[in-house]
Parts: structure tokens; C-alpha cells; sequence
């Protein structure tokens, strides 16, 4: 019973070091010593800053955010003639600059859409069994 389990042994290690790649021989992994150098990094040589002078205030460029919107999207686009044509029938020259504050305002007048939709907005915050979704599978 000893001879088979040193047998089994050495069948098993044997195997997991034909795993390895000890006894193939192969070598289908990269060299590490063919590895080549790069380049240094250059400072490039029209780089120059002037430091600040004393007691003048600091260079600000643009807002980050203005910076990231400018990066994304590259200013504003040109509207088209459907979308000018809407702005003009909306006459924005005479908007009321302040009327979303008036919105909430019970001197509002407003349509009245029915019972339900003052339901739906007046419904209390909170996790409702009625107000969850499933996706069927």
C-alpha cells in the first residue's frame, strides 16, 4: 500500500509540473531581458513661465467646470432653424426673468388636471409597496 501511494505522488507532482511548463520546454511567455529602454522625458524647450511679481494678484485662467463643459462639448452649438423659430414664437425678449419663483406662489393660476393628480403630487415621501417596479424575466 506504501509503493502506491508514493507512486500516486509522484504522478500527481510530476503533473502539476508538466502544469508548470518545467518538462515542455516551451516558451510561449515573453523574455524579460528583451526589454528595451525608453526615452527620457524632455522638457520641451518653448516651455517658459514667468514667475509672478510681488504684491500683483495671482493668473487665474477659466472655472474648472467652465474648463470640463468647454473640453466635452467645445462651446455653444449653432441652433437650427426649427429651434430658432420655436424661440422666436416663445418671445424671449419679454420673459419674465423671476418667474420660477412665482411658480409655487398660490397667486399662481394654474389648470386644475383633477383629484388625482393633486393626489400623486401631495403623495407622501417613502418607499411604498405601491410605488416599486420589477422588470419581468
Amino acid at each position: 500500500m506504501r509503493k502506491f501511494a508514493v507512486a500516486t505522488s509522484l504522478i500527481v507532482m510530476g503533473a502539476s509540473l508538466t502544469a508548470c511548463g518545467v518538462f515542455s520546454g516551451s516558451r510561449d511567455r515573453p523574455d524579460e531581458f528583451l526589454v528595451s529602454r525608453s526615452a527620457p522625458l524632455v522638457i520641451p524647450p518653448d516651455f517658459a513661465l514667468t514667475p509672478p511679481r510681488p504684491g500683483e494678484p495671482a493668473a487665474r485662467g477659466a472655472d474648472s467646470s467652465t474648463q470640463a463643459l468647454q473640453a466635452m462639448f467645445g462651446g455653444p452649438a449653432p441652433r437650427s432653424a426649427s429651434e430658432n423659430a420655436l424661440l422666436q414664437a416663445a418671445d424671449p425678449e419679454n420673459a419674465r426673468p423671476g418667474i420660477r419663483s412665482n411658480v409655487g406662489d398660490p397667486e399662481t393660476q394654474a389648470v386644475d388636471y383633477g383629484q388625482t393628480t393633486r393626489d400623486i403630487v401631495n403623495a407622501p415621501e417613502g418607499d411604498a409597496p405601491e410605488a416599486t417596479v420589477s422588470t419581468p424575466q
